[in-house]
């Protein structure tokens, strides 16, 4: 488990996930941490044409799915002792491209139901919001030498896990529009809330 694990990888993925990464160990299975990166990956582009054909609820188990094999690749790296800054690269990219393929599907799924100007905002909101955590976390550790999520007393509100486990939980009930403007208002409070923070603190140290 990391410090910088959202709430949703603390208290249930991670259940999930070291299980499995236990499980590929002791048994000796062959498949390396960027295997497991590309079959979560592979999960995360099956669900587009689940949410394209209105099929919500097989597209949001996948997308959870999808999310919790995320995080075997990096314990099976760090427990065979295969960490290595391309493989996070390679996880990293992975992670963005199949952020944008879910949430263009679920986007695609909303609009099926109901063509309107509302669905191109909530997925611009969405896709930026999601990229923007993603590119204020990288950012953060590069630039800072720090995890913006776990500085300060903003919590981590939009954690990819979370982010994620929110479009499965609605998508059970075909809710996916309302799960993207959730997506993105979390999304985005966070980072403005998070960046604030950073900026005032650095501020304060001058």
């Amino acid at each position: 488990m990391k410090n910088s694990d959202g709430f949703i990888s603390k208290h249930l993925n991670r259940k999930i996930s070291m299980k499995i990464t236990s499980f590929i160990i002791s048994h000796e299975i062959p498949l390396t941490p960027n295997g497991v990166s590309l079959i979560s990956f592979l999960l995360a582009l099956l669900t587009f044409p689940l949410y394209f054909f209105q099929y919500p609820i097989f597209a949001g188990i996948l997308v959870q799915i999808s999310s919790i094999l995320d995080g075997v690749d990096g314990e099976l790296a760090r427990a065979t002792g295969r960490s290595s800054n391309y493989g996070a690269f390679f996880d990293t990219m992975l992670d963005r491209f199949s952020d944008f393929i879910i949430i263009f599907g679920a986007s695609l799924y909303a609009w099926n139901l109901k063509a309107s100007e509302e669905i191109f905002l909530v997925a611009f909101l969405a896709i930026s919001g999601s990229i923007l955590v993603s590119y204020l976390h990288s950012e953060g550790r590069r630039l800072l030498g720090i995890h913006p999520g776990t500085f300060g007393n903003v919590p981590i509100l939009a954690s990819r896990d979370i982010r994620l486990f929110v479009l499965f939980l609605f998508s059970l009930f075909g809710m996916v529009f309302e799960a993207l403007m959730i997506i993105g208002a979390l999304s985005l409070s966070y980072v403005v809330l998070k960046t604030s923070e950073i900026i005032l603190n650095f501020e304060r140290e001058q």
